[in-house]
């Protein structure tokens, strides 16, 4: 009897290990257990959640990877990848499932490399952001599939047209001045997206994202902001030319990272197209209005890159297999860039974090801002250079900082009070202290006042 036991239970471990390195297109309920299975596997290194619903009420599932999942520990930097944005292009869906099951396993098995990306970096994981379109596309399959349908959400709108508009104000800023980060939406902005899309910015306002990647398909090429070109448009279209960020240079070894990783992106040639090293920016290969990764950039901390990451949108499950071990050390390898750069605390003389400072770096005309706790984040390349930090009613402070190949330097400000601003706290204190000794007069004689009565 205890050796049938036996045989039964290692049967259900093989199925168990089976199911964690097999490929198959998940459909929407194959998507959902094969998170929650791998919660089940690491519930101490892992959380769910849903960021939103697609137009048809399906949940937008993230997976986390953490030490501590669910808790922004401070100088721990927010990782995101995305996935399935457009609904037909299904190899990032499914990568992104093996990348979970991947990290998992690994970190069960005590991989050193893994172990040490959990514990400092909080991994977010969003397989699909267009489930509703990737339905419509797996209804067809990948042997009937067009190149369009499944790409749009249910309601047809393209989601990566479909964010605010920041570039058009980013230009206008650049040639007559203005802000050059965190650039407002537009009043109606609600009205004007998706539901997909909104749930999407809601997330991206509720964590402070560090470093994303966004992962499509249709050719092979990592492709990074802007995405949008600066020419002037001409008979209603625009002309495709190069468009740099300020971080332009950052911006080509973040592809550059995914590329060489990648099995053989970097090559140049794939899909009878050639790309020199396998990167592009993305205004000089097509011009692309209202896209998500220009947003993350404009709008948030977030430095994000679009990864194309197969010649078919819906390949055959025969190619998932060497898909996944062409992209496995490129996924790893580009979480890892989230720590380079400099990080720190941003405090008060009495070491109270300071949200919402500004940090700009000389030379390069876009600035971070710290979040809740205090930390920020800046990612860099290996130099040196002049840092400030700066927030309403304290002094700045300007410091030296040396950028290694390796971890993020660690570069603390603690900022002054300017005068003018304690001398206006005290005043509000003394004016409070003095309105509550008048308050505490007043009750006592009124007490007194309906005890004769």
């Amino acid at each position: 009897m205890a050796l049938g036991l036996w045989s039964l239970l290692k049967l259900f471990l093989l199925c168990e290990v089976a199911a964690s390195v097999s490929f198959f297109h998940h459909r929407y309920d194959d998507l959902v257990r094969a998170l929650y299975n791998v919660q089940n596997q690491c519930p101490y290194i892992t959380r769910i959640y849903s960021i939103g619903r697609s137009v048809q009420g399906r949940h937008l599932y993230v997976i986390e990877f953490s030490d501590n999942p669910g808790i922004h520990e401070l100088l721990e930097p927010e990782f995101k990848y995305v996935g399935n944005m457009h609904g037909n292009e299904v190899l990032g869906r499914e990568l992104l499932i093996q990348l979970a099951e991947f990290l998992c396993e690994e970190y069960r098995n005590n991989n050193e490399r893994i172990t040490r990306l959990i514990q400092t970096t909080r991994i977010h994981i969003l397989p699909s952001m267009n489930p509703d379109g990737y339905e419509v596309a797996a209804d067809q399959g990948p042997e009937f599939n067009g190149y369009l349908i499944g790409r749009n959400n249910i309601n047809n709108m393209d989601l990566n047209r479909n964010f605010p508009d920041l570039n058009t104000v980013m230009y206008f800023n650049e040639k007559y001045g203005g802000p050059n980060h965190h650039l407002p939406l537009p009043d109606n902005w609600m009205a004007q997206v998706e539901p997909e899309t909104l749930a999407m910015i809601q997330w991206l306002k509720n964590y402070n994202f560090v470093l994303s990647a966004n992962l499509h398909g249709g050719a092979v090429v990592a492709n990074y902001p802007y995405d949008k070109t600066k020419e002037i448009r001409v008979r209603g279209f625009y002309r495709s030319a190069y468009s740099s960020t300020p971080d332009d240079a950052l911006f080509k070894e973040l592809a550059k990272t995914y590329s060489y990783a990648h099995g053989w992106m970097h090559t140049g040639y794939n899909c009878q197209d050639f790309f020199n090293e396998g990167i592009t920016n993305g205004a000089s290969w097509y011009s692309l209005y209202k896209g998500m990764q220009d947003f993350n950039y404009l709008h948030t901390n977030c430095f994000e890159i679009t990864l194309e990451l197969s010649c078919d949108k819906f390949p055959r499950e025969e190619e998932l297999e060497r898909e996944w071990h062409g992209n496995r050390e490129a996924l790893i390898t580009y979480i890892d860039k989230v720590h380079q750069g400099i990080k720190g605390m941003i405090t008060d003389e009495n070491g109270n974090g300071i949200a919402d400072a500004v940090i700009s770096v000389s030379g390069i005309s876009h600035d971070v801002t710290s979040g809740v706790g205090g930390d920020y984040f800046r990612l860099l390349l290996p130099d040196t250079y002049e840092v400030t930090a700066s927030a309403e009613g304290y002094y700045s402070k300007t410091l030296s900082a040396t950028v290694g190949p390796a971890d993020a330097t660690l570069v603390n400000f603690q900022l002054k009070q300017q005068k003018a601003t304690i001398e206006s706290r005290n005043l509000n204190h003394n004016l409070n202290h003095k309105d509550k000794n008048n308050i505490r007069k007043v009750v006592p004689r009124a007490a007194n006042k309906r005890k004769s009565s």
